[in-house]
């Protein structure tokens, strides 16, 4: 464990997102304090200073101030140096190199190589994972967590004109917006969503009916974790375990999250995940 006050964390955010929801899992979780700056997700005025537009963006001090992207960035650079003890924090996110890279619509983006391995030496590495298989197994199902279950929030959130007022109603409750500007954010932003979770519909070859794609995922992931453990981490949650809990628990008071719990095997995993996140926030 670090002594205490030896790390200042701040974290930039929306609070309904999901990869921004994935961080403040881990650190919970970790029982890591943190300050939260809630960013205006039209202005952006929050995160000026950072050329990086994206959030989350977390400022970590362990000595010197530096600024960590990419969610699963930020979970992996954080969770070894809380393991390892030879590395400062700073030679710990140089492992995590940015590449510039061109989608498919000739939109420049970061990606950040090695993102799901922790930087650890062998002795650290038996510890942690005393199998390769364990992580292996971790490493896949974070990735999976980026690559598809994300994608799924959006077009089950946003899938009828209904659920897409409540959402941006619950959006613009938890969110940082002025009284006009939530006005208008809550009515043309889920008209505006409704037809862009269309486009992700289509972009993801999502079935019609999208919730058969999130009850789907949904399922595999308690396949995967199994009758037999806790969690995937075995007796106490992994990566992997708090990827997929921080992007679900979004969709917390939303239809699709309701929905979720009726139809799919998530209900009992997931409130083992609530229980430890509690007690790592005491």
């Amino acid at each position: 464990q670090l002594p205490a006050g030896n790390l200042q964390l701040t974290l930039y955010q929306y609070k309904t997102c999901p990869f921004c929801s994935k961080v403040r899992a881990f650190l919970d979780y970790h029982g890591l304090p943190y300050e939260i700056v809630e960013v205006n997700p039209i202005m952006r005025k929050e995160i000026k200073f950072s050329s990086y537009r994206k959030v989350p963006i977390l400022l970590a001090n362990a000595g010197s101030p530096l600024q960590l992207n990419d969610s699963s960035v930020i979970i992996s650079a954080i969770k070894t140096y809380l393991i390892s003890k030879r590395n400062s924090l700073e030679e710990i996110v140089s492992f995590y190199p940015p590449m510039k890279t061109v989608t498919e619509q000739g939109k420049e983006v970061f990606e950040y190589g090695n993102k799901y391995w922790l930087m650890l030496d062998e002795k650290e590495t038996k510890r942690v994972y005393p199998v390769k298989e364990v992580r292996v197994e971790e490493m896949k199902w974070r990735k999976w967590v980026d690559d598809w279950l994300v994608h799924l929030i959006s077009p089950n959130v946003y899938r009828t004109p209904r659920e897409a007022l409540a959402s941006f109603d619950y959006i613009v409750r938890e969110g940082k917006f002025g009284t006009v500007e939530g006005f208008f954010a809550k009515y043309m932003g889920a008209v505006a969503m409704f037809f862009v979770s269309k486009r992700l519909k289509k972009r993801h070859h999502l079935q019609d009916n999208v919730r058969e794609d999130l009850y789907e995922a949904v399922n595999e992931w308690v396949k995967a974790v199994g009758k037999h453990r806790l969690f995937m981490g075995g007796n106490q949650p992994n990566l992997a375990d708090l990827a997929v809990y921080g992007v679900l628990r979004v969709m917390e008071g939303l239809e699709a999250f309701d929905d979720m719990m009726v139809h799919t095997k998530i209900q009992p995993w997931y409130q083992r995940m609530e229980e430890v996140i509690q007690k790592g926030e005491v």
